[in-house]
């Protein structure tokens, strides 16, 4: 203990020499008081101040415990040269660079890449795979995703009509549903978010693109057999182009609907019986609720819809009771999507 108070004393003595050392060869007049109002000179501060840094120096190397020494020499270097060569900054900055380089490059041997020439099968995560609960028709579908049934569309194509009551069921539009119930039906997959385009469309549908377990694009595939057309709805999509490119070949080979059944003048579409006859009580009370959402769309619900009875219609927001499907729809309105 008696040593290690020594060595204490003799590193505030030498911390302090320093310090008189720098303040007497800046202003010797500080130091006049010890020399009889007589300020003495840089020299004369400059010998005593050294010596007594050495003096100093010494007494803490003698008396300081080993790993105490360690540390006050390099306190001393420090104090000694505040300012490094700026060269051998720059020399150690970019060795120290080159190191932390070297270190980054280390890359776990599970998280290599094969580099292999032989094109790699897409793995897709098991817990980014939904399961498809129905399919509408060629380009919309229904999921299981988290536990709640979402109505997924499928982005960048458009198949023929079948389900909409406002049109007559399109030439090939049978066969594009049918093939996207072979394809999708029981099976699982991946959905991909396409920030172009937003999470829904005015219809309240998730918009999607759409992969199968294999890797592959199902709206690519629906384009590439002729079952859909590439749709661009507003702004380019993400595979834009590679549907384009895909549609133009399937053009040019006459695949499905691009073939002469749909291309001929004499192609007749089927008109589309699904509308409810008319709906009114007894005493001629029309009984299609007509909606407005709280987006502001119109849609009607017709008696076996899910949300028939929830529904509540208030005519002073401009909602309307209608007694035929063809009067909503001639008013504007759109039938609900969860009627049968």
């Amino acid at each position: 203990m008696e040593n290690e108070a020594l060595a204490s004393i003799f590193t505030l003595t030498f911390l302090l020499s320093i310090i008189c050392l720098i303040a007497g060869l800046i202003k010797p007049v500080l130091f006049s008081r010890f020399s009889g109002n007589v300020a003495p000179k840089r020299k004369t501060i400059a010998l005593a101040t050294f010596g007594a840094i050495l003096i100093s120096f010494m007494g803490v190397v003698i008396f300081a415990p080993p790993a105490t020494v360690q540390d006050n020499l390099v306190l001393t270097g420090n104090v000694q040269q505040p300012v490094e060569d700026k060269a051998n900054e720059i020399a150690g900055g970019q060795g120290d660079s080159k190191s932390e380089e070297h270190e980054a490059t280390v890359i776990p041997a599970s998280e290599v890449k094969n580099d292999s020439t032989q094109p790699q099968q897409e793995v897709i995560p098991a817990d980014d795979l939904f399961s498809i609960a129905s399919v509408v028709d060629g380009d919309t579908f229904k999921a299981d995703i988290n536990g709640a049934v979402k109505t997924i569309r499928v982005i960048g194509i458009d198949t023929p009509e079948t389900v909409d009551p406002r049109k007559p069921v399109e030439c090939f539009g049978v066969e594009a549903s049918n093939k996207a119930k072979a394809v999708l039906s029981g099976q699982k997959v991946r959905l991909e978010y396409d920030p172009t385009q937003g999470e829904l469309d005015k219809y309240g549908r998730s918009l999607r693109h759409v992969f199968l377990q294999d890797g592959t694009n199902f709206g690519l595939l629906m384009i590439k057999d002729g079952y859909a057309h590439e749709y661009t709805y507003a702004v380019p999509y993400k595979y834009q182009s590679e549907f384009k490119m895909v549609q133009k070949q399937a053009m040019e080979a006459k695949a499905g609907l691009w073939g002469d059944i749909c291309q001929s003048a004499t192609a007749v579409e089927t008109p589309n019986t699904s509308l409810a006859p008319v709906q009114s009580d007894g005493s001629g009370n029309c009984l299609i609720k007509g909606n407005i959402s709280s987006k502001g769309e119109k849609i009607y619900h017709v008696i076996g819809c899910r949300s028939y009875n929830q529904t509540v219609i208030d005519e002073s927001k401009g909602e309307k009771w209608f007694c035929t499907e063809r009067e909503a729809l001639d008013a504007g309105w759109r039938k609900a999507l969860n009627c049968p």
